[in-house]
């Protein structure tokens, strides 16, 4: 099959590059940083690796109160209202399990490497 013919596509690149929205710089996170959103009673990602000396911020997308506590102590938030942010500053290597402590099924780890 001609790949012209038999590809409407064919100059316009793979779908998945179509579809996609551009990121800003407001989408990126800062070198040394990551981001976690806490949406849909659910923290995004549920699990996320990062080099020592990363700050991670968890940003409440939900319009309901959200917290970001680790089980081991390390870290706790406040209560998060919608668009609020937490960060927590990793320095030692391990992993960091923690949960939302107003809705403890919320579970989420960052690994430090």
């Amino acid at each position: 099959m001609d790949r012209k013919r038999g590809n409407p596509n064919h100059d316009r690149g793979p779908a998945f590059v179509r579809r996609s929205r551009s990121l800003t710089a407001a989408d990126m996170p800062a070198p040394g940083s990551a981001a976690v959103q806490i949406d849909n009673f659910v923290f995004g990602p549920q699990a996320i690796t990062v080099p020592t000396g990363t700050t991670v911020t968890w940003t409440n997308r939900d319009d309901i109160p959200h917290t970001v506590v680790s089980t081991d102590g390390v870290f706790k938030s406040k209560v998060q209202d919608t668009d609020e942010k937490f960060s927590f500053k990793f320095d030692k290597r391990g992993t960091y399990a923690y949960y939302c402590s107003i809705h403890p099924k919320m579970t989420g780890k960052v690994v430090v490497q």
